[in-house]
């Protein structure tokens, strides 16, 4: 358990990722160092271990700060990840999913990270594509790398780092990554251990959006939905979101073969697209959640921005809450049941996760309600996650307790994610467990 640190064939292009691969070699989770090699016979498979949801950046010439992409043109970009299960190889997935032009890559590392920008020189391997350095991805289209033969230690950060072709720009990101990443100077940089001269630095993820490592009999659990799922004000640097708090309690129950992957974006809907908080969830849930290798069931948790950005004022200029869409608890309910449709087809388990209280005036607050007790019996979900039972006020239950809230009365605190983890059912857990027996 000690491995737990959280602190704080030849690839191919197309609109979905291969998911599924076979290398030479025994490949094996390191899941404990007692744990018996694998007989060379056992059927191996690739699982994700990491993942994050891309967003299109608002293309304006008047973008506010929060919206300003850093320059990476001819630099290199370093990305810290924490991968979820044990292996002795991984695979990177890059996504240019809303590029208009080819991303183009020109070299790619991976190591341990030894905190900031530094690397374990001693553990720092070339990524290739197909047997090349450099990869040139085309607009709208992802590709995985070939095989790494890296040991991918649970809990343990690995630096991802690009050199990015001279005419590159990022266009697409996870805007809320609660992760500092960096910037080089103009430069090839991925080699370089120690991060000294790495001074312009981000919170957000690109192009990175996945990585899966070989685990025989591993399976992996998807939570999706909005800020709540993606960790708004938590402890940057700490991994306390809920996905993360999961994994934690996994590791102390000793369940090493199964990952969590957080695709949660914040200010995502579950009905309409947005400017600045990425697609709708019933539009990307198939390429987002169903299409991680290995999943076998999600957990949901999304609704309470519908319900909310048609009451948002619109804004000149940037109108990140475009469109203001007026809903009803019955256009939520019939999204959810066209997403759990798509779950379903795919054979993986679902869990409808009720709306955490947020304060909300009376006739907002009469959907939510509506909506929680729609999840609780309407049947339809494989099981209940009832967030709003765990961190809701017992006194004024259309509040969060005070020790669960952030502060802004609408996102957990730190410790209000750690009761998220907590209220998560053993029979997701199961779920996916059998799922890989």
């Amino acid at each position: 358990m000690a491995a737990f640190l959280l602190p704080d064939f030849p690839h191919r292009f197309s609109m979905k990722t291969l998911t599924l691969a076979r290398v030479l070699g025994l490949l094996f989770p390191l899941l404990s160092p007692a744990l018996a090699v694998p007989p060379a016979d056992v059927q191996t498979h690739w699982v994700a271990a990491w993942a994050t949801a891309l967003q299109p950046i608002p293309q304006r010439a008047d973008l506010p700060p929060l919206y300003r992409a850093p320059e990476v043109a001819g630099r290199t970009v370093r990305q810290i990840v924490y991968p979820t299960l044990s292996g002795r190889a991984v695979r990177i997935r890059i996504s240019n999913e809303y590029g208009r032009t080819a991303l183009v890559i020109r070299g790619v590392h991976i190591a341990r990270s030894t905190g900031g920008a530094g690397i374990d020189r001693q553990r720092d391997i070339p990524v290739t594509f197909g047997g090349k350095p450099g990869v040139s991805v085309p607009a709208g289209a992802d590709v995985e790398s070939d095989p790494v033969p890296i040991e991918i230690i649970a809990g343990t950060p690995y630096a991802i780092s690009s050199y990015m072709g001279q005419e590159q720009a990022m266009v697409a990101w996870h805007r809320v990554a609660s992760q500092i990443n960096y910037v080089s100077p103009p430069g090839d940089y991925v080699a370089d251990a120690s991060g000294a001269g790495w001074r312009q630095r981000f919170t957000q993820y690109a192009w990175v959006s996945g990585l899966s490592v070989e685990a025989p009999g591993a399976t992996a659990i998807v939570a999706i939905g909005d800020s709540i799922t993606d960790g708004m004000r938590s402890s940057i640097n700490r991994n306390r979101r809920w996905p993360d708090e999961l994994v934690r309690r996994l590791a102390r129950e000793r369940e090493m073969s199964v990952g969590v992957v957080n695709l949660g974006i914040s200010g995502n809907r579950l009905l309409s697209d947005s400017p600045c908080y990425g697609e709708a969830l019933q539009k990307r849930f198939e390429r987002d959640a169903l299409a991680q290798p290995g999943v076998r069931a999600v957990v949901l948790l999304v609704g309470i921005n519908d319900i909310n950005f048609a009451a948002m004022p619109p804004r000149a200029g940037l109108d990140c809450d475009f469109p203001h869409t007026q809903v009803t608890a019955q256009a939520l309910i019939d999204g959810y049941k066209r997403v759990i449709a798509e779950a379903h087809r795919r054979s993986v388990r679902i869990y409808g996760a009720t709306l955490t209280p947020a304060s909300l005036p009376p006739q907002r607050e009469m959907i939510r309600l509506a909506v929680n007790n729609w999840i609780r019996t309407g049947g339809v979900f494989d099981g209940v996650v009832d967030f709003d039972e765990a961190l809701r006020d017992p006194a004024r239950p259309d509040r969060l307790r005070v020790v669960y809230d952030s502060g802004d009365h609408v996102h957990p605190s730190d410790e209000g994610y750690a009761a998220m983890a907590q209220a998560v059912p053993r029979a997701v857990v199961e779920a996916a467990t059998a799922a890989g027996k």
